[in-house]
């Protein structure tokens, strides 16, 4: 079964940056969000047409997006957090990056 969006959404919630570390803007929380999905997809349903693996981002980022959580990226996930998950080339990877 893919792993929750939520998951990513807890992994936020306990980022915490110092207060001089400037945040994400909503356009990049979407865009983490929308990257950890992709990911996940791709992993679990590597072979999957594309039709399936767009469905199931969209549930994924869905998900994330109604947890109240969520909410809190723009005040907690630092830039430094958010340019190392951009680039991580797993799931996992960029899991670790918001630790």
């Amino acid at each position: 079964m893919i792993r929750s969006a939520t998951y990513l959404v807890v992994v936020f919630a306990l980022a915490l940056p110092s207060a001089c570390k400037k945040k994400v803007n909503d356009a990049q929380c979407g865009e983490l969000l929308d990257r950890y999905a992709s990911l996940v997809v791709q992993e679990k349903l590597k072979d999957a047409p594309p039709e399936k693996i767009k469905a199931e981002q969209a549930r994924e980022r869905d998900e994330a997006q109604r947890d109240d959580d969520f909410k809190n990226c723009t005040t907690e996930l630092s830039m430094e957090d958010y340019a190392c998950a951009m680039k991580a080339p797993t799931s996992d990877a960029l899991e670790k990056c918001l630790e």
